[in-house]
């Protein structure tokens, strides 16, 4: 009996995916009708609780002006990147030695669960306790409540690894170094691709928090100087300017980064 040829179908799935002026094109339009709702709202409260758009707008022009807006952002994106390099490093070390060793696993999986589920704000204040109030103890925070769960994602990318992999290394007498550079890497690539999606996206959320907490530049910082002076009008226009570096980031840099490490998936 005949097999079907499956390749007209995933033709058909290649082909119906969305380029990537049709992605851009749905994310402005999603993203204009979010500001026209907000519009709308702000004309029906008529309040300065709610400012519109174009205060908002006004605000981050203002601040862009000055200087205070690279200023800020300029901070905050140094500790995102620091933490996040951390955070990537660390726990796709972690996890892929507790994948590929389950004696290490079944001792040290209890550690990453408890890491996990500890609270932001706990590892937060002890890393400033501990370390004072500097960017170090802030990278180190931020780093530390994420690694967990980049370890976890790279741990399962090791264990479902396919075993005839390594006995090919063995067979061509691969090193450690070799083995893991041209034979563990790649094939670990797509789960690396979604645990830094993920990781980014984190560390950008918990960096505001902690300079919330204890530093003085950063658009965290910044809120919170707004929010003290019960300024709503600068708390969006610094969330605003935030998010939108954040959409930049995803759409230029982890979206492709993604999509070309999946690229087998479609093969």
């Amino acid at each position: 009996m005949a097999v079907p040829d499956a390749s007209p179908t995933r033709s058909r799935e290649v082909g119906d995916e969305p380029g990537a002026a049709t992605r851009a094109l749905a994310r402005f339009a999603s993203l204009a009708a979010l500001v026209a709702l907000w519009q709308v709202a702000a004309t029906l409260v008529a309040s300065p609780d709610l400012p519109s758009p174009a205060a908002v707008a006004r605000f981050v022009g203002e601040i862009a002006a000055s200087g205070e807006l690279a200023r800020h952002l300029g901070a905050t994106l140094g500790r995102v990147a620091l933490a996040f390099a951390a955070t990537m490093v660390l726990g796709t070390a972690i996890g892929v030695a507790l994948g590929r060793a389950p004696r290490a696993d079944l001792f040290f999986g209890g550690w990453l669960i408890a890491g996990l589920n500890l609270p932001a704000l706990l590892v937060a204040v002890l890393a400033y306790v501990w370390l004072g109030l500097t960017d170090t103890a802030a990278i180190v925070a931020v780093a530390l409540n994420k690694i967990p769960s980049v370890a976890v994602t790279m741990r399962e990318g090791a264990r479902s690894l396919d075993p005839k992999l390594d006995q090919m290394a063995r067979v061509f007498a691969f090193g450690r170094l070799t083995r893991l550079r041209h034979v563990i890497l790649p094939a670990l690539a797509p789960f690396a691709a979604a645990a830094a999606r993920n990781a980014l996206a984190q560390v950008f959320k918990i960096v505001l928090f902690v300079e919330l907490l204890g530093r003085s530049t950063g658009v965290g910082a910044a809120i919170h100087t707004a929010f003290q002076l019960f300024d709503l009008r600068a708390v969006m226009g610094w969330s605003l300017a935030f998010v939108a570096v954040v959409l930049v980031v995803e759409q230029l840099v982890m979206e492709p980064l993604e999509r070309h490490v999946s690229l087998w998936r479609r093969r």
